[in-house]
This record gives structure tokens, sequence and C-alpha cells, in this order.
């Protein structure tokens, strides 16, 4: 699923950078010529097959003769800011739990930052949420964006998902499959065991300012055979933090899709259109810092399966 083949496929480049390779897939769809889609990666990293890759595919002869497996979930087309959208069947919501004061945790944000908004060879948008939880505050850094809500919320999955409780970093992916949040393989096979699934089309209409909060309209349509809880997640686009204590101690840690609020707006037992107020926290300004992001999630009910979502920038 996940893929790409040589024979046939869009010409890959690496450009050299000391010990460092950049891999680049170089398709005609992408609006701006080139997707970048591991970033950087160490030589090491390439998984060799047999498949080869001719000189005139690469910037550097001295990899011309390399052979390796390129897997991507990273997107044929970029879409323009605000306009992410995904039919039915074609979304993947993984919700990352992390924690600052974990120092596990940051490969898994880093796994986080490639994937999200980026597609799958086989259509799924991928939705990411990072959800900074509160177990780790007491030992030596307080994370500025953990709240119990999110730690709650890992809590009710793990009942469910994880026999041995909740930890960091953990994935959850359409509240279906749980594993290691830097585990790439685990993350490909929940991909495709998600394609197969049926979902539902969900839709923001609209999500405006309005005083103390945020006026949303969105729609639900498809086969809706058991109610479903419609959760609003409100996420910071980017942020970082120089941690000072703790197991991270000296690092500067970057994050995306940094989940800010999560609220339960409504229940629906039918296709729908509705409306809904969503009230901020104090502190929470939606007119600062690097952006920000709606996200609405079809979940059934006691935090079961996701089976639909939406996001929109606001």
């Amino acid at each position: 699923m996940l893929l790409v083949p040589l024979d046939g496929a869009p010409s890959l480049r690496l450009r050299k950078t000391s010990a460092i390779y950049e891999i680049w897939l170089i398709v005609e769809q992408c609006d701006d010529i080139r997707c970048n889609l591991f970033g950087n990666v160490a030589v090491n990293d390439l998984t060799f097959d047999r498949s080869p890759i001719h000189a005139n595919s690469l910037e550097f002869s001295e990899v011309a003769h390399a052979h390796f497996r390129l897997y991507t979930l990273a997107g044929r087309r970029r879409r323009p800011a605000g306009s992410e959208s995904a039919g039915p069947g074609q979304v993947a919501v993984i919700e990352l739990f992390t924690s600052e004061g974990c120092s596990d945790c940051p490969p898994a944000d880093a796994l986080l930052q490639k994937i999200h908004l980026k597609k799958t060879s086989d259509g799924q948008l991928i939705i990411g949420i990072s959800e900074h939880v509160t177990y780790w505050n007491s030992q030596g850094w307080k994370d500025p964006f953990s709240a119990d809500v999110f730690t709650d919320r890992q809590g009710a999955y793990a009942s469910r998902l994880a026999p041995e409780g909740p930890y960091t970093p953990q994935m959850v992916v359409n509240g279906r499959d749980q594993f290691v949040g830097s585990n790439v393989a685990a993350l490909e096979n929940a991909l495709k065991r998600n394609a197969d699934l049926p979902h539902l089309d969900l839709e923001i209409i609209s999500a405006t300012m309005a005083q103390s909060g945020l006026d949303l309209q969105y729609a639900l349509k498809g086969s809706v055979r058991k109610p479903l809880d419609i959760v609003a997640v409100i996420t910071d686009d980017a942020d970082r933090s120089n941690v000072l204590r703790g197991e991270n101690s000296g690092k500067s840690l970057d994050h995306i899709s940094v989940a800010r609020t999560l609220t339960r707006v409504a229940t629906v037992r039918d296709q729908t259109e509705q409306t809904a107020h969503l009230k901020l926290p104090g502190g929470l300004d939606l007119r600062s810092g690097s952006g920000h992001h709606l996200i609405l999630l079809a979940q059934e009910q006691h935090q079961g399966a996701i089976v639909g979502a939406a996001i929109k920038a606001i």
C-alpha cells in the first residue's frame, strides 16, 4: 500500500548533505513541483531491494547504483491552506499521546510531523493530533501543552485497546489500533486495515470567530448505524518548547497539530446538518501564534471507533 514502485514511478531524487540524504519524489501534480517525502534521512535508514535507481534520476552519481524500497506516507498533491478535506473512506485520524517530559517521545513527534495532512498511496488523508498528557509533569518538567482531558482520553482508550495501560509515546489510529508512537511498521499496518473499513462523510461547512468562542456548522452524511459523538478539537498548527528540566532537559522540541481543546459538541443518530458553539478556554487566542485548525470527529460512543473526520483552518 505504501510502497512507491520504481517501474513507471515519478522520478526520485537524492540530495546529499554531508552524510545525510534528502529524498524527494518529483511529480507533475505537486503545486510547487517537488514533494519532500522524508526530510533528512541517514544512509543507513534506507532499506535495500533489487529495484535499481538509474543515474539520470539522481543528483549525485555516488548513489546512482543504490537499490532501495521507498515507503511514503506523503500525498500526491498539496492542498491550499484551509482546503484540506476527504471523502468517505479516505480519512485516518492518528492521535499521538505524548509528553515533553518523556525522552522516548521526540521520535514519535517527528513521525507525526512527517505524516500530518499527507495522503497515503491509497488516498487516505492523515489527520494527526498531538495530545499531551499530564502524568509526566511530576518528573521535573511540566509540559505546557498538557491537560487532564487528554490524559483521560488516553485512559479510556487504554481500557479497551492496551492491557498494559497508558504509556508514551502511544499512537491510536481511528480509535481502533494502538501501538508505540514511533513504530512505522505498526502505523503502516494500521493504515492498511483502516483503508478497508467504511467511513462516513463529515464536513465542516463553516467555522467563524464569535464572542468567547467559535461558531461552527457541520454536516454528516451516510448510513449512521449507531449513535455517534461529534468531537471538536482545536489545534495549534505548530509549537516549540525549550525544555529546561526532566528527561529532555536542554532540548528544543517541535510539535505539530497540538490539541488545545477537546469537546463533545453533540450526539447524532442519523445523517444531519447542525450548528454548535465552542467556548474557548482562557489564554487561548486563535488570532495569535502559528495558525490553528478545527478538527471534527464522528466517533462511536464510549470513545469507540472514529468513522468520520474533517479538518479546517481557522
